[in-house]
């Protein structure tokens, strides 16, 4: 250490004699309460990534942090706080604390004033545990055998609707997982997460495992000789089987709104679809038109965006399973499901949304040709014709930079999966000149975000709508996946805001997932019944996330159950409440959990 540093750091220690020794959090605000916050990734960070907490006031801030170890309460770093532009809800002074500098593993905290930080650790391994941590959230949404309740639920789904069968015909759709705090079902969320949970396992580097095999086949504690990500991703692909029945066939959406009446148990369902109560499901065709049994009809277009993650998934596990003998046939059937499937979307070009039928809300997809380019891309690398090539470069194309990002408002889902992989599975396949065009569509996407990240403190780069989680999720893993096509680390810092974000980085200093880390602050009252019900947390579900306050003020039948504790921090940018009336911003996603899988693997692996 250079001396002048070293003059510092016995400075700045004789001026931070009295730290306090315990960690002091609170969210209520009062007369007595503390005036100064300081807002940090609560899990941490690995040597080599970017650091930068947040302090805010309402008056102007210190003039230099420190960051202290927390067991010696020596002073390992001390700066000057950046002050940054915006002002969010009663507060006006905001500055970024950055300790990017500091290398040493340990845990540690941050002190600015009379504020200090939550506990966090810095060490290379610091994120490796989170994809399977995710996992026990997936377990826990299983439908068919449940691990979670140990019982099994919806074992009479379904019958069908629309199609070439009779209505009313049973179909075999058990399986799959629960969607969200609600037991729907449907291909338009769970093909995107068990392609990305896929996905995430091939992008896995050897030397460096980082999914382990600690429960068997249907979720029990107990390993089975398959990596437990994989378990999930199968419990996923055999429903995605059942939904393709034949080879001109594919059935979409199980239950729907009627689903929404009241907490219960999965295996105690009591909701009447017009087979009795607690009896068959209704089971949607993915016919490509406008669908909706009663008041409100889908706008679709065609069946593409189901059909190209559908070849997605079935392709991937074709590619992970193919060369192992005891998966052989199975990996066979996924690659022929997936071609049969994909035919279907070539043939009916456009968009399956969600089915809803008392109630206005559904998933508004709008896009389909990046989920064509993603399922051709690894249909290519599953077979190696051309043809699926060709599909891939024309689809990418089409597809281009179209996204949700730099915009300040979108329909529900209407940009789903809200990040184009396709673009990053067909970037090595392709001659330069493509490959210059794919990265200038991730890079376009980017740029917006950064661009509207000017609009907060926090410099995050999405609008505040419904499951706005999921779309931080979708732009770190954009900016990750970029940075791993080109070696271009120019976004390092703003990805890096936008993963701190999700683990507290935030106005409420909360973690976005449950039970992450385990001495942290993070959602407790989730919208979920078997949280409601039980009061048994599970870990590793990503929640909705803030929304604008607009939105929370017309949903039907949001409010919280008890004065806001958080009232000083919400902003008309957006509010959050750790409350299990409030199922805009506190309740878990099935698919959002999923696709946090791949973040947190690509996290715990880039450079």
């Amino acid at each position: 250490m250079k001396s002048t540093q070293l003059l510092s750091l016995l400075l700045w220690f004789s001026l931070f004699l009295t730290l306090p020794t315990r960690l002091h959090v609170t969210h209520a605000h009062n007369e007595s309460a503390p005036q100064l916050f300081v807002r940090i990734n609560q899990l941490g960070y690995r040597p080599e990534d970017p650091k930068i907490a947040l302090a805010f006031a309402r008056e102007p801030l210190p003039e230099k942090f420190v960051v202290v170890d927390s067991a010696t309460k020596q002073i390992v770093f001390a700066g000057s706080p950046q002050p940054v532009k915006g002002r969010w809800g009663q507060f006006e002074y905001h500055a970024e604390l950055n300790f990017t500098s500091l290398l040493k593993s340990g845990k540690y905290f941050v002190q600015t004033g009379d504020a200090q930080s939550n506990l966090f650790e810095i060490k290379p391994s610091v994120y490796s545990d989170l994809p399977d941590i995710l996992l026990e959230f997936m377990r826990e949404q299983r439908c068919g055998y449940n691990p979670w309740v140990d019982a099994v639920c919806h074992s009479f789904d379904g019958r069908t609707a629309y199609g070439p069968l009779p209505s009313g015909t049973y179909l075999d759709a058990r399986g799959g997982w629960h969607d969200a705090g609600d037991l729907l079902k449907y291909l338009l969320t769970s093909s995107n997460a068990t392609a990305q949970m896929l996905l995430a396992y091939r992008l896995q580097s050897r030397p460096q495992q980082i999914f382990r095999d600690h429960f068997n086949g249907l979720g029990q504690p107990g390993g089975n000789g398959v990596a437990d990500v994989l378990d999930e991703a199968r419990w996923g692909l055999d429903w995605m089987l059942k939904l393709h029945p034949a080879p001109g066939e594919l059935y979409h959406q199980v239950a729907d709104d009627r689903d929404h009446k009241g907490w219960r148990l999965p295996q105690n369902e009591i909701v009447d679809y017009g087979w009795g109560a607690g009896s068959y499901r209704v089971v949607y065709f993915a016919d490509g038109k406008p669908q909706g049994l009663r008041d409100f009809k889908s706008e679709s277009t065609g069946v593409a965006n189901l059909a190209g993650r559908y070849a997605a998934a079935m392709a991937l596990g074709y590619q992970i399973w193919n060369r192992d003998p005891r998966f052989h046939e199975y990996a066979a059937r996924l690659l022929q499901a997936g071609r049969e499937v994909y035919d279907l979307g070539r043939a009916k070009e456009g968009v399956q949304q969600g089915n809803s039928y008392g109630a206005p809300y559904r998933y508004e997809e709008t896009t389909w040709a990046d989920d064509m380019e993603w399922g051709a891309a690894e249909l290519f690398r599953a077979t190696r014709e051309k043809k699926y090539l060709h599909d891939a470069i024309r689809y990418a194309r089409s597809a281009a930079d179209e996204s949700w990002m730099g915009r300040q408002q979108t329909k529900h889902y209407q940009y789903y999966p809200f990040m184009n992989v396709g673009h990053f599975r067909l970037y090595d396949l392709v001659d330069a000149n493509t490959r210059r065009e794919l990265a200038a569509y991730y890079r376009t996407g980017i740029e917006r975000s950064i661009q509207a990240a000017q609009n907060n403190p926090y410099q995050i780069g999405v609008p505040f709508i419904w499951c706005s989680n999921n779309l931080v999720v979708a732009l770190t893993t954009q900016a990750l996946l970029y940075q791993r096509m080109t070696g271009d680390t120019r976004y390092r810092e703003f990805a890096a805001r936008q993963s701190d974000w999700l683990l507290g980085r935030n106005p409420w200093g909360v973690s976005m997932f449950t039970g992450i880390p385990v001495d942290g602050i993070f959602p407790r009252d989730v919208h979920l019944m078997t949280n409601a019900i039980l009061k048994r947390a599970v870990r590793g579900a990503l929640i909705d996330g803030p929304v604008y306050r607009r939105i929370f003020l017309s949903l039907k039948g949001v409010t919280i159950s008890e004065p806001d504790a958080m009232a000083p921090f919400q902003d008309e940018t957006a509010v959050y409440h750790d409350d299990v009336k409030d199922y805009s911003t506190n309740e878990p996603t099935m698919d959002g959990t999923a696709s946090a899988v791949l973040l947190w693997l690509l996290k715990a692996g880039s450079h």
